[in-house]
């Protein structure tokens, strides 16, 4: 067992936080207080890679495992936290249609996602069922080749600024649950598509959130992922990379605020001495690195059993999702305790952490999901001696 990185993950490492360094942070706030999506940034990333990182080598991605992937997105976070959580949707959506579309379907796609020409959105909550994702209600009815898609998504990232969608949609009878849901790639711009207005957020500022709604969008039966009813298990396996995905863009901001809180208790001076010198604040530096440190494992041993096909990969997702961004907020909330008034000024970065990171703790599936997703593999003969 060996957790020292490798000197190509310790490269990986480094050009990522130099691509962080040098094309999200500067930029970062401004993104942040305008609401502007990056679309000229995300083609750089294409070009450095970052579009396509677990998209198969053969479909004209990097091919690298999750665990590479996590060190790579950790590091862009650090620059920006709300563009890189879009990176990590693109990937996923890439990696979905480079995974279980036809051949056609992924010739016309991949190449240009994996370059960062073209962006893509994944719809699959809705209003009337966010944690309970089995019960969609928007349809999709086969006319011939092709199927019509009716319903709306809700909370989509990127949408209304992006190409292409892949949507969950039920195939089957209304009552069919998970069995009945199926996937398609949708382009972004097909008539009987329309957009709601841009929600005005809390954090994660620099990508659109919009209503998606589909009023008998005609979509070639081509265009669907895998076979009828396949939808669901191919949105799960998703999640599960998606929720490491966020994990880890929770590890680069808490990174981000502890680098931060550190070289602010090295300059701020009171009562005579440098912040530093204050034992009740060392100790307080020394619980942000260790929970980071520990969650920073949880999500890598988490990548690494996603990686080796374990049968209990969805599991340690879950748990370290529900670990590293319950950490990551309280990480970046309590440097900006560290940092005083001053950590509440916008002039400052702790508080754009403190509101890109709240959301993590909700989607992917909120922390609750998660901690009943870990209970029911629990109480699985078996499961409890096997973490062992």
């Amino acid at each position: 067992m060996n957790f020292s990185l490798t000197d190509d993950q310790r490269a990986l490492q480094e050009g990522a936080r130099a691509f962080a360094d040098a094309e999200l942070a500067p930029h970062a706030a401004e993104w942040d207080a305008t609401a502007h999506f990056p679309i000229e940034t995300l083609k750089k990333a294409g070009e450095a890679g970052f579009m396509g990182l677990y998209v198969a080598e053969e479909h004209g991605g990097l091919g690298l495992p999750r665990l590479d992937s996590s060190i790579i997105l950790e590091q862009l976070a650090t620059g920006c936290i709300s563009t890189t959580a879009y990176i990590t949707i693109h990937n996923m959506v890439g990696w979905m249609i480079a995974s279980f579309a036809t051949d056609s379907c992924r010739e016309q796609w991949v190449p240009a996602m994996v370059a960062g020409d073209k962006l893509g959105s994944y719809c699959l909550t809705e209003p009337g069922s966010g944690s309970d994702a089995a019960s969609l209600r928007t349809r999709a009815e086969r006319e011939g080749d092709d199927y019509y898609l009716s319903g709306s998504k809700m909370f989509i990232s990127g949408a209304g600024a992006t190409d292409v969608l892949v949507v969950m949609a039920r195939t089957g009878e209304p009552d069919s649950g998970a069995a009945g849901i199926s996937a398609f790639v949708v382009p972004a711009d097909t008539d009987g598509i329309s957009y709601g207005k841009k929600e005005d957020k809390m954090g994660w500022n620099s990508q659109p959130t919009r209503l998606v709604s589909f009023d008998r969008v005609r979509v070639p039966a081509a265009y669907r992922l895998g076979e009828e009813g396949e939808g669901f298990r191919f949105a799960m396996k998703a999640l599960d990379g998606g929720r490491i995905n966020i994990a880890t863009c929770s590890l680069g901001a808490a990174q981000k605020a502890l680098e931060l809180s550190r070289d602010y208790l090295g300059e701020r001076k009171q009562f005579g001495r440098e912040l530093a010198q204050f034992q009740a604040l060392q100790f307080k530096l020394a619980d942000m690195a260790t929970e980071l440190t520990a969650a920073r494992t949880l999500v890598r041993l988490a990548a690494f059993k996603l990686d080796e096909g374990d049968a209990e990969a969805s599991a340690h997702c879950a748990m370290a999702k529900r670990f590293a961004t319950d950490m990551g907020f309280e990480v970046c909330n309590q440097a900006l305790q560290l940092h005083g008034g001053y950590g509440y000024i916008r002039e400052y970065p702790l508080e754009r952490l403190v509101r890109d990171t709240r959301v993590h703790q909700i989607l992917e599936g909120t922390n609750e999901i998660m901690r009943l997703i870990i209970a029911r593999r629990l109480l699985t003969p078996g499961m409890i001696e096997s973490l062992a």
